[in-house]
C-alpha cells in the first residue's frame, strides 16, 4: 500500500513539474505576472509538504529553499530576473532527477542539491532578500507592513472537516503533520473528536479513531487548503467550506448551529426562552449531539477572536478527475477492436443463415459497438498542446546556448490526436525543431544586417484535414540553400552532375541517411545524422513529410499524420476478388465508371466529375491484376488536400468498421498498403494508403510535364 501511495506522490509531483516548466517560461516573458508567481510558489509548496509527509526529506529540503525564494518574490522583496528563471528551470530539472532516484538519492545528486540550495541563497542575498532561515521573520514583517498599508488582500475563514481512515497511519501518512501545516496558514482553532474510540481491550494501536474540525482564518485560498490533503488515501475524507462572517459582529451559538445545518430555525425558536445554556437544552431535547455543540462553541470562540479584516467570499466548485493508466486504455481499445471483429462475424452469419432475429441483434450490437468505440477512442484523444508545450523549453535552452533570440509560437494546440500517435511524434518533432533553431534561424547580427527582426520565430501549428492532421514546423530563417544541398548530394554520390532535378527533388535529398550540410560539428546538430530518422519515424505512423522553403524567408516542414492507429470507419471494395478498405474520412463521393477499352490498362485514367476532369489511379494496373476486367467499374474519389482524385476499383461493397492490424516487416515496402483488417468471414482485407497513392499521382504528373 505504501508503494502505491508513493506512486501517487511521484505521479502528482511529476505533473506539477510538467506544469512548472510552462509556468516558468511564461514568467520569463511576463516577470510581473502575480498569478504565475503564485502558481510557481504553490507548486513548490505542494511538493515540499507532500515530500516531507512521505519521507522524501532530500526533496523537501531543496523545495523549501525554492519556496522561500518564491515567497519573497511574491511579496515583492526580490525581483524576477532572467537569472532567476534559469535557476528555477535548473531546479525543476534537478527535482525531476531526484524523483527518478526515489528514496535512495545518490551522493552526486545530494552534492548537486547542496550546490543548488547555495545558488538560491546567493541569489537571495544578491538581491536584498533573506535566507530560508529568516524567511518566516521576513514574512511576518511583510504581513505587518501590508496590514498597516490597508492591503486589498482580505482574510478568509474556512470550516474544515477531516475524517481520516482508520488505516491512514499504516499507509505512512501522519494526520498531525497535516493539522500542523494547516495551523501555519493562519489563526486556527482545532477541535478533536474521539467518539469512535473503542474500549482499551479492543484498541488497535495502528488504527486512527480520531477526526477533527478546524476553523481557519487565513489569506490562503480554498485550493491552497485542499492541496494539504492532496495525497490522502481513498478512504479518508475532508470538506472545506467558507464561512460567511462579517468581522465586528457577534456570532451567537444558535446562529452558528443554524448556519451549519445542525438544527432548524424552528428548533432554535422553541428553546430560546429557556434559562439553561442553549447548547445544554438542545442536547437534552436530542436536537443536536454533544459533539456538534462542542464544535459550534469552538467556532464561536474563533470568530469572536478575529480582527476586523475578515470578509465573506463565495466558495468555488472543484472539478474532479481520475488518473488512468495508459496501458488500461490500450487494453480497452484492443477489446473494443475484438468486439468490432466479433460483430462483423455475427453480421456475416446472419446474412448467410437469413435469420431476421440474428440480423436485428447484429444491428443492435453494431450500434453499441460504435458508441463504445467512439467513447474509448475519445479517452485516448488528447490535445496536441501536451506535445507542443514540451518544445518551448527546448527552443528556450537551444537559443540561449547558441546566443540567438528565438520565440516559439503555437497554433491549433487544441487539436486532438490519438495519444499513441503523440508519443511517437516526440522524437521527429524534436529533431525538426533543433534543425530549425540551429540551421534555420540566423544570429541576431546577421538578421539585423538583412533588415529582419533580430528576434527569430519558430512556429508549430496543427490542423485537421480529413482523417489526417497536418503539423507544420516553420522558421523565418535563411531557408534551404539549393546549391549547397545539390553539391552535397553530388559529393555523396546520391545524384550526378548531369541529373536535371526539380527544386523539391533537390530539397528532399536532406532526408537521405547521413546527409548534412553543417560546416561545423556542434552538440546540437551537424553530427552526420540527417533527417532520414524523421522520415522513417513518420513513415511508421503511415504519414509523410514534405518541405516548403524560400531562400532568405524561411523553411516549413509539413507532417501529414493519420488521426488514430487503432479503429477507423472504412469503405470495403474489391479488385479482382481481393478486398481493399478505403478510410471513410478520406472519401469525397463514389460513382460508376466505364473505361475506354483502349486505355483500360493505363495506370492513370481521366473521367469527368461535376464538369471537371478527375484524375484517377487504376488500382488493377497498380496492383498488377489486369486480367478479366469487368464491364463496369466504380470510382472512389478521395481528398488530397484541396484537390480530389479517384481510385478505380471493381466494386464497392459498403461501409465497414475496420480494426487496423499491422502486416509485419515482410510487407514494409508494399507501396499503397497501410495495414490490414480481419473481416467477419475470417478473411483479410488490405487497407489502402491513400496518402501514398496521391503522392504517386503527383510524381507521375511531374514526370509527364
Amino acid at each position: 500500500m505504501l508503494e502505491q501511495l508513493n506512486a501517487v506522490f511521484f505521479d502528482e509531483a511529476n505533473e506539477l513539474l510538467d506544469n512548472l516548466e510552462e509556468q516558468l517560461l511564461t514568467l520569463g516573458d511576463n516577470p510581473n505576472d502575480a498569478d504565475t508567481i503564485s502558481a510557481v510558489f504553490r507548486a513548490m509548496h505542494t511538493i515540499k509538504g507532500s515530500a516531507a509527509m512521505f519521507g522524501f526529506n532530500d526533496i523537501s529540503s531543496v523545495t523549501h529553499e525554492i519556496e522561500s525564494t518564491m515567497d519573497q518574490v511574491r511579496n515583492g522583496i526580490i525581483p524576477v530576473t532572467p537569472d532567476l528563471i534559469e535557476l528555477l528551470l535548473k531546479a525543476r530539472d534537478h527535482l525531476r532527477l531526484m524523483l527518478e532516484a526515489g528514496a535512495e538519492v545518490p551522493e552526486n545528486i545530494k552534492v548537486a542539491s547542496d550546490n543548488l540550495v547555495l545558488e538560491f541563497k546567493v541569489y537571495i542575498s544578491k538581491h536584498g532578500g533573506s535566507s530560508a532561515e529568516s524567511a518566516s521573520v521576513t514574512q511576518k514583517k511583510v504581513q505587518a507592513q501590508l496590514a498597516a498599508a490597508n492591503s486589498d488582500k482580505d482574510n478568509n475563514t474556512f470550516r474544515i472537516k477531516f475524517w481520516p481512515s482508520k488505516t491512514i497511519m499504516q499507509n505512512g501518512t501522519r494526520p498531525e503533520l497535516l493539522l500542523k501545516e494547516l495551523s501555519e496558514f493562519g489563526a486556527a482553532t482545532i477541535t478533536p473528536f474521539f467518539d469512535e474510540l473503542p474500549e482499551l481491550s479492543k484498541l488497535d494501536e495502528e488504527a486512527c479513531y480520531f477526526s477533527w474540525e478546524i476553523i481557519l482564518t487565513t489569506t490562503k485560498t480554498e485550493n491552497d487548503i485542499k492541496d494539504v490533503f492532496i495525497f490522502l488515501d481513498a478512504e479518508s475524507k475532508f470538506e472545506v467550506e467558507k464561512i460567511n462572517f462579517v468581522a465586528g459582529t457577534e456570532s451567537k451559538i444558535g446562529e452558528i448551529l443554524v448556519n451549519r445545518g445542525n438544527i432548524s430555525q424552528e428548533n432554535l425558536d422553541a428553546v430560546l426562552n429557556a434559562h439553561k445554556p442553549l447548547g445544554e437544552i438542545l442536547v437534552d431535547e436530542n436536537v443536536v449531539t454533544t459533539k456538534q455543540v462542542k464544535s459550534a462553541l469552538a467556532e464561536q470562540k474563533h470568530l469572536r477572536s478575529l480582527s476586523p479584516t475578515g470578509q465573506p467570499q463565495t466558495a468555488a466548485g472543484v472539478q474532479q478527475t481520475v488518473r488512468i493508466s495508459s496501458a488500461k486504455l490500450d487494453e480497452l481499445v484492443n477489446l473494443v477492436g475484438e468486439l468490432v471483429t466479433f460483430n462483423a462475424r455475427l453480421e456475416q452469419q446472419a446474412i448467410l443463415t437469413e435469420n431476421t432475429s440474428l440480423k436485428n441483434l447484429s444491428e443492435q450490437c453494431e450500434r453499441i459497438s460504435i458508441m463504445l468505440r467512439d467513447s474509448s477512442m475519445g479517452l485516448r484523444m488528447v490535445p496536441i498542446s501536451t506535445l507542443f508545450s514540451r518544445f518551448r523549453r527546448t527552443v528556450h535552452d537551444l537559443a540561449h546556448q547558441l546566443g540567438k533570440n528565438i520565440e516559439m509560437i503555437t497554433e491549433g494546440a487544441e487539436t486532438e490526436l490519438d495519444k499513441t500517435v503523440i508519443e511517437k511524434l516526440n522524437d521527429p518533432l524534436l529533431h525538426l525543431i533543433r534543425n530549425s533553431v540551429d540551421h534555420g534561424v540566423e544570429m541576431p547580427v546577421e538578421r539585423a544586417a538583412m533588415s529582419k527582426d533580430p528576434m527569430g520565430h519558430v512556429t508549430l501549428s496543427a490542423r485537421h484535414v480529413g482523417a489526417f492532421i497536418l503539423i507544420t514546423i516553420t522558421d523565418d530563417g535563411r531557408g534551404l540553400d539549393k546549391e549547397a544541398v545539390r553539391a552535397k548530394g553530388i559529393q555523396k554520390g546520391l545524384i550526378s552532375e548531369k541529373d536535371n532535378l526539380s527544386d523539391n527533388e533537390i530539397y528532399n535529398l536532406i532526408f537521405q541517411p547521413g546527409f548534412s550540410t553543417a560546416k561545423q560539428v556542434t552538440s546540437i546538430s551537424g553530427r552526420g545524422v540527417g533527417l532520414d530518422v524523421v522520415k522513417k519515424d513518420i513513415a511508421t505512423l503511415g504519414g509523410s513529410v514534405s518541405i516548403e522553403t524560400k531562400k532568405g524567408k524561411g523553411t516549413s516542414f509539413i507532417l501529414k499524420i493519420p488521426l488514430t492507429l487503432a479503429i477507423i470507419d472504412g469503405m470495403l471494395t474489391t479488385i479482382n476478388n481481393t478486398r481493399y478498405i478505403v478510410p471513410l474520412n478520406t472519401i469525397a463521393e463514389c460513382m460508376t465508371f466505364q473505361a475506354d477499352p483502349k486505355k483500360k490498362n493505363d495506370l492513370i485514367l481521366t473521367t469527368t466529375l461535376h464538369g471537371k476532369d478527375l484524375k484517377c489511379i487504376n488500382l488493377r494496373k497498380f496492383f498488377k491484376s489486369e486480367s478479366d476486367y469487368p464491364a463496369k467499374q466504380e470510382i472512389v474519389s478521395v481528398y488530397d488536400g484541396d484537390r480530389v482524385i479517384g481510385l478505380v476499383v471493381d466494386k464497392i461493397l459498403g461501409s465497414n468498421q475496420t480494426v487496423i492490424k499491422p502486416l509485419g516487416k515482410l510487407f514494409n515496402n508494399c507501396t499503397g498498403i497501410n495495414g490490414s483488417s480481419i473481416l467477419g468471414d475470417g478473411s483479410v482485407a488490405l487497407i489502402l494508403d491513400v496518402l501514398k497513392l496521391t503522392d504517386l499521382l503527383h510524381i507521375i504528373e511531374k514526370e509527364q510535364e
